[in-house]
C-alpha cells in the first residue's frame, strides 16, 4: 500500500508541475482576459493540489519528482511552434486542452496502476482529473 501511495503521490505532483508549467509557457501569449482568468483559476488550483501532495509525500519521508524532462523539453517546443505561427486565443486552448486530455489519461492510468494507494492519495488524483476537467471545459469557448 504504501509503495502504492508514494508512487501515485509522485505521478500527480510530476503532473501538477507539467501543468503549471505548460500555464506559465503559454501565458504571454494570451491577450483574452476570460482566457487568462480560467487559466490563472487552474494554476491555482494547481497549486493547493501541489501543496497537498508534497505534504503528503512529506509524511511518508518522500521527495517529490521533476517532470520528465524529455516531455518538459517537448511541451516547451510546441508551445514556442505553434504560438510562434499563432499567437491567438483558439491556439493556446487548444494546445493547453491536448494537456488537459493527457493529464486526466495519464492520472487515471496511474489511479488504475496503483490500486492500493491510500484513499488520500487517491483524493488527490481526483481532485486533479477534476481540475483538469474543468479546464478542458472552460477551454472549448475558444476553440
Amino acid at each position: 500500500m504504501r509503495d502504492d501511495t508514494i508512487n501515485l503521490l509522485k505521478e500527480c505532483n510530476t503532473g501538477i508541475k507539467m501543468g503549471v508549467s505548460s500555464i506559465n509557457n503559454v501565458m504571454p501569449y494570451v491577450k483574452n482576459s476570460e482566457l487568462k482568468d480560467a487559466l490563472n483559476a487552474c494554476k491555482d488550483k494547481h497549486a493547493v493540489l501541489g501543496d497537498k501532495t508534497h505534504r503528503a509525500l512529506l509524511n511518508e519521508k518522500e521527495d517529490t519528482k521533476p517532470p520528465h524532462k524529455f516531455a518538459q523539453v517537448m511541451a516547451d517546443m510546441k508551445v514556442k511552434t505553434v504560438m510562434s505561427f499563432s499567437g491567438k486565443s483558439t491556439s493556446v486552448a487548444d494546445i493547453m486542452t491536448d494537456g488537459c486530455n493527457m493529464g486526466i489519461k495519464s492520472i487515471y492510468r496511474y489511479l488504475n496502476k496503483y490500486k492500493n494507494a491510500s484513499e488520500e492519495a487517491k483524493e488527490i488524483a481526483n481532485d486533479l482529473i477534476s481540475a483538469e476537467q474543468e479546464l478542458r471545459t472552460d477551454l472549448r469557448a475558444f476553440l
